[in-house]
């Protein structure tokens, strides 16, 4: 690039221009120069480009200058390290200049410097931000500076600490003293930006310059004797603590009282303004220590509740506001003012800051709902009552600060609600009387009675905040709403708010989204009395000309139709038929347009086919017949056709029965086209339509119209998708009983592709279920070409003819498959049975059988024997233990499967046996106890049958425990499941045995008993519950054994009763946690290593118990949070950060959980957590590691940098310096922006977020 120099010299000499037009395109295109990686300046060109852009600073024209500076933030990528401390030193020069508009302009040129320096691990930032430091604090030994450079210097001071603050630690204490100095500056400027400086040096200074600084606020506090100087060391503290609250834990019980001291009623300090700092410091506290603040709370909480009200130039005389009739309120033209009625001369609203207390109140307030989950039920006796009488608030920002506080009173209650619904009550006593639900419940009438007061007012923001609240109520207490005297009050202030002619669109979409949320979440019958309010109103909305008003309305008009006549097979008890026209042709309206917003076209397509589908036989045949043939029109348009697809469905499947047989010929090619569209939602939505449609018109369905979609369906089934695979075999079943005649046109195509998915190894749950049904349904269609015997040989032909296909041999979960299939073939042809049976033992017995048919035959034998009773075979049980010898340990393993099914079939005969051969065969011990697990598993599943067992549960109870002391872990881990499952069959009896059992002196009794306990606890409520619940204490206290194995257990168990049943622990969490949270360190103790040959490796023992217990951890997260200290937990979520590969995944999936539930807890401890997120995420992986560990290593980032995003989401996160720092660091490196920039992607649509905002 031999003519860039020239070039660069050129554009120096169009930057002396005289016209400006020719500076300003010089320096565009010196920018573009600078950018390319390419260009190369030697030392000379470098000074000489650096001095002209040193002069453009002093241009006459702001468009110059402004290019100028951010070509000199380029030029440093390019400049040696000599003329970087020269520029930098010129620009500190200008900034002490008398001449008021070069100061400014260096100043941000410095300012751009600092952002396009290289990241701190960079030696040369080091040393540029010392220098630049250095420089500025002289500026204030100079007493004759001008405040404007000490103002631009502080500036600049708080951006390298921001950036470089721990490379500037040696510097951190002359900082320090001179913002401590200037905090006595009499500019209020000066003032607040020391406090600025002060605030970004606590993120990362020592522990000693911290305490420095907290020690002489403190001591100014103490001595203040002014209310300028004490709001200042207030405002300086309330900084402190938002950047590092955590670090003054200790300092608290000194702090606190000073900063309550001037709230209090004998304060000598009586400003309002100060009050205002106060509380505002107060709510710093409460958000960034909300743990060690608990003390204080309930003064904060008073001290609050009093500002709260404190509006010392209004009088009330404890009369509501708005008391005039709802004309008077809403009446624009009249100005309702209640300061009027006090004429004083000498006073002016304008001069009242009461306003900021009040507000400073609210916002504290809310900051201790936010924090302190675990308080609810206190709020709503102290803090709900006092906010709601502060709804009449003169003032708007107060007022929705207040309203805000309270919603964020019932977001908490509706996390609380939701933990609430997860739980079992096991018992009546458990049932909360003073719970925080039921007191809501009771404050519910105050509550509407308070909203709907000023719901009448004026003011949209005012009238937003109330529906926002009743959207919020209705979410968190569905039904609330629904006393005819709440309705009574609601529905005509919502109907004159949105009739209101001045009212903003968005108050309009808040009033349908509150409407809509309503309607939702309230029986049908009590919103009867008030149709004929709310169609007119919602008429109204269909036809305004903003289209989100039109969508929502379209969205409320569809849930009102389900409100209209929610049960369409009885007779409705009121007259709805007058207001369907007006919702019909409103509706029709909006459908028949073309020129409308995606979102109304969509909205109005759902409403019709929910009117259709509710009011159907109300309309004429001329109506239906207009809107099928809309519809038909929506479905060929490539943007409605997914929506009218669904809608479609709807109308099919309503109880009406509505004929739309007229537009199914046109309709079925349509439905096949889109099964070939590369569009899963389309596919799958097409798919249940056509299903529900051949259920119900199979009838009247010709064979030109099933074939097109047959031959769309065979390249849908796949292991790739199996949801899809799954739709449409149920879409087949369908076909193969309405239409048996269609499966004649399956071989080719679609049959092998069902076959093979049959074979896949990822065949399972409801997909399988849907495969085996199909094949039910293909064999009772009686299709000679698809008899019972061609069926059977189409399933078995991988096992039959293995060599078709050596190269790809059958998966063992294949084997399991085939056997169900089999065995819902039988099961839908009885007749076959025996035969089949017999077929199968004859494979069995047959020695010349390969070990693959074996295999075959036992797992279908069991597969039958769950429901068929093998009495005619009793040589049976001698053939299978007999395959107990083979070597095939996969055919030994399905012999005990077919042994214990059979056995479960015909307990009376089999069981005993099987128990003679548990004691004459003890070489075969461990498959005699699967296939006894299996009786047991099979019969528990039926209660019932379970009975069946009872005469042989004593001899069965002392096999188990005769195996209970075996060394092999997988033998014990049978006879747990089995002795937890015998234990239901009779717990009075069995529990005690159980316990008695945790006293034995070896260690694998114990731990086999407690693991066995983890059986009886089910995930459905039991009537044996509250025995459980009284002991599960004596098993869990296994979390004290000496013997780790045995913790691990007590560990499994404890994480089996918080999912499945929490109710039963949640009382003696006081107890668990600790022990819970012990076994998260890691402990030296267990750490050892072993010699293989060469290499050392370490192995930890204690591993697998801090997996146990962060699964533990994780579980309680989402079952128990309403009993756990956040704090505490984050405590022990952080050491897992640094912990290993499983572990740290576990942290990030509950990083992900808390950003959601308890994101003021996350934002407390922000600080620690980046620093682990940092940990990994900044890590590499050694050069000579291999490709499994940088797979890993990837995976680890992957998670951890989308746990970093789920925190991006919290609301002020990105105000922290830290995460600033961190992700300016991850966007640096191009792989890990990548990964970042896939993370906000999946997020958004996981969230259907538009935007985050990560600059």
């Amino acid at each position: 690039m031999t003519s860039t120099p020239y070039h660069i010299t050129t554009l120096l000499e169009k930057m002396t221009s005289s016209d400006k037009d020719y500076r300003f395109m010089a320096c565009n295109d010196l920018i573009v120069e600078l950018k390319k990686d390419v260009l190369k300046l030697d030392e000379d060109a470098e000074k000489r480009v650096a001095q002209m852009l040193l002069k453009l600073l002093q241009d006459k024209n702001g468009e110059v200058q402004n290019l100028a500076v951010k070509c000199l933030g380029l030029l440093i990528h390019k400049s040696k390290e000599t003329n970087l401390f020269w520029l930098n030193e010129t620009l500190c020069d200008n900034l002490t200049s008398k001449e008021e508009q070069l100061r400014d302009i260096s100043s941000i040129a410095i300012k751009t410097i600092i952002a396009e320096l290289p990241p701190p691990s960079n030696s040369l930032s080091a040393r540029i931000s010392h220098t630049l430091v250095k420089r500025l604090l002289n500026v204030f030994k100079d007493p004759s500076v001008d405040s404007h450079v000490q103002l631009e210097s502080l500036d600049i001071i708080s951006d390298l600490l921001i950036r470089y603050g721990n490379l500037l630690q040696s510097q951190h204490e002359e900082v320090l003293d001179v913002s401590l100095s200037l905090l006595k500056n009499s500019r209020v400027a000066v003032k607040k930006r020391s406090i600025i400086v002060i605030s970004q040096l606590v993120t990362c200074c020592s522990q000693e310059v911290f305490l420095k600084l907290l020690d002489y606020v403190i001591s100014r506090l103490s001595d203040a004797d002014s209310i300028l100087m004490y709001k200042t060391y207030v405002q300086a503290m309330g900084a402190i603590t938002r950047q590092a609250g955590v670090r003054m834990s200790d300092l608290l019980p000194k702090i606190i009282p000073l900063v309550l001291s001037p709230c209090g009623e004998d304060s000598g300090f009586k400003d309002d303004e100060l009050r205002e700092c106060c509380l505002q410091t107060l709510e710093s506290f409460i958000q960034k220590c909300p743990r060690d603040i608990n003390q204080f709370i309930p003064d904060i909480t008073s001290i609050a509740l009093t500002y709260l009200s404190h509006d010392p130039n209004y009088y009330d005389d404890g009369e509501e506001q708005a008391t005039g009739s709802d004309d008077e309120v809403m009446d624009t033209d009249q100005e309702v003012d209640s300061a009027d009625e006090y004429n004083d001369d000498d006073y002016s609203d304008d001069d009242d800051v009461s306003w900021k207390v009040r507000r400073a109140a609210a916002k504290c307030i809310s900051a201790i709902i936010s924090s302190r989950p675990d308080m609810l039920a206190e709020q709503y006796t102290s803090l709900s009552p006092a906010l709601i009488k502060r709804f009449k608030e003169r003032e708007d920002n107060v007022k929705s600060d207040i309203f805000e506080a309270y919603i964020m009173l019932l977001k908490q209650t509706k996390a609380f609600s939701i933990l609430r619904g997860r739980d079992v009550i096991i018992d009546s006593n458990d049932m909360e009387t003073d719970g925080p639900i039921l007191l809501l419940q009771q404050q519910v009438p105050d509550l509407v009675r308070g909203v709907t007061k000023q719901i009448k007012q004026k003011s949209d923001k005012t009238r937003q905040c109330c529906f926002s609240l009743l959207t919020e109520l209705v979410l968190t207490l569905p039904g609330s709403l629904s006393s005819t005297e709440d309705l009574n009050k609601i529905i005509p202030a919502l109907n004159s708010s949105i009739h209101d002619k001045n009212a903003a669109s968005n108050l309009k979409i808040d009033i349908l989204h509150f409407l809509h949320v309503l309607l939702r979440n309230h029986s049908p019958a009590c919103f009867h009395p008030h149709i004929y309010v709310l169609c007119p109103l919602l008429v109204d909305a269909i036809q305004d000309s903003f289209y989100k008003i039109t969508s929502e309305a379209l969205l409320v008009t569809q849930q009102l139709v389900i409100v209209l006549r929610p049960e369409l097979t009885q007779t409705a008890d009121f007259q709805f038929e007058p207001i369907i026209d007006t919702l019909y042709h409103s509706t029709l309206l909006r459908l028949k347009a073309t020129d409308i917003d995606q979102e109304v076209k969509e909205r109005a397509i759902a409403c019709t086919a929910q009117i259709i589908a509710t009011l159907g036989d109300k309309l004429s045949p001329e109506q239906l017949n207009e809107c099928l043939c809309i519809l038909l029109d929506r479905l060929e348009n490539e943007i409605t056709r997914l929506t009218t697809v669904k809608s479609l469905s709807t109308i099919v499947v309503s109880a009406l029965n509505v004929d739309i047989s007229s537009i199914l010929p046109q309709t079925f090619p349509l439905l096949a086209s889109f099964l070939r569209k590369n569009q899963r939602t389309l596919k799958i939505a097409s798919l249940n339509c056509l299903t529900v449609l051949f259920e119900k018109y199979s009838s009247v369905i010709s064979e030109d119209l099933y074939c097109p979609v047959l031959k769309e369906l065979a390249p849908l089934i796949s292991e790739d998708d199996l949801h899809i695979s799954q739709l449409v075999l149920i879409l087949l079943g369908c076909l193969s009983k309405g239409i048996p005649s269609s499966m004649n046109f399956i071989h080719d195509s679609l049959l092998p592709r069902i076959l093979f998915l049959l074979s896949s190894p990822l065949l399972q749950g409801t997909a399988q279920t849907a495969l085996l049904n199909f094949f039910t349904s293909l064999v009772r269609a009686n299709i000679p070409s698809l008899t019972y015997e061609s069926l059977v040989i189409l399933v078995t032909e991988p096992i039959n003819n293995p060599s078709k296909d050596p190269a790809q041999p059958l998966h063992k979960h294949g084997y399991h498959s085939i056997a169900k299939c089999v065995s819902a073939l039988v099961s839908a042809v009885p007749d076959q049975t025996d035969d089949t049976v017999k077929s199968l033992v004859a494979i069995i017995s047959n020695k010349t059988s390969t070990d693959q048919q074996r295999l075959y035959a036992l797992l279908t034998i069991g597969e039958i024997g769950k429901y068929y009773n093998m009495r005619a075979y009793s040589e049976l049980q001698q053939i299978l233990i007999g395959t107990f010898n083979l070597t095939s340990e996969d055919v030994k393993s399905a012999a005990a499967y077919a042994l214990g099914n059979i056995s479960a079939g015909n307990v009376e005969q089999f069981v005993p046996y099987l128990l003679s051969q548990i004691q004459a065969n003890p070489q075969h011990g461990y498959l005699l106890l699967q296939s006894l697990k299996e009786v047991i598993i099979s019969l528990s599943r039926h209660p019932d049958n379970f009975l069946k067992l009872k005469p042989c549960v004593e001899e069965i109870w002392s096999h188990m425990f005769q195996n209970c002391e075996s060394p092999e872990e997988g033998k014990r881990q049978v006879v747990a499941e089995c002795i937890g499952k015998l234990t239901l069959l009779d717990i009075n009896d069995r529990l005690p045995k159980l316990e008695a059992a945790l006293k034995s002196e070896s260690e694998n009794v114990r731990a086999t008993v407690v693991a066995a306990f983890k059986f009886t606890i089910t995930e459905q409520p039991q009537t044996f519950d509250p025995l459980l619940k009284a002991n599960i204490g004596t098993f869990l206290c296994m979390l004290e054994d000496p013997v780790l194995s045995v913790r691990r257990v007590a560990l499994i168990a404890l994480n089996s009763a918080a999912h499945n049943k929490p109710s039963l622990i949640k009382d003696m969490l006081g107890f668990l946690l600790p022990k819970l949270y012990a076994e998260t360190n890691v402990r030296k103790e267990l750490i050892r290593q072993v010699e293989m040959g060469p290499f050392k490796h370490r192995v930890d023992d204690g591993l697998d118990m801090r997996k146990a217990a962060f699964e533990c951890m994780y579980t309680m997260l989402d079952t128990c949070l309403d009993r756990l200290d956040i704090f505490e937990f984050l405590t022990h979520l952080e050491k897992g950060l640094k912990d290993h590969y499983d572990i740290k995944m576990l942290t990030y999936l509950m990083l992900t959980r808390l950003s959601s539930l308890c994101p003021a807890a996350i934002l407390a401890r922000l600080d620690q957590l980046i620093e682990g997120l940092r940990a990994t995420i900044l890590s590499s992986v050694k050069p000579e590691s291999v490709k499994q560990e940088y797979e890993k290593q990837l995976e680890l980032k992957r998670s951890a940098i989308r746990a970093l995003v789920t925190i991006l989401q919290i609301q002020d996160a990105i105000k922290n310096p830290k995460l600033n720092d961190f992700l300016a660091q991850i966007k640096a490196d191009k792989n890990l922006n990548t990964i970042l920039d896939n993370a906000i992607h999946d997020t958004k649509s996981l969230t259907g977020e538009t935007s985050m905002d990560t600059s």
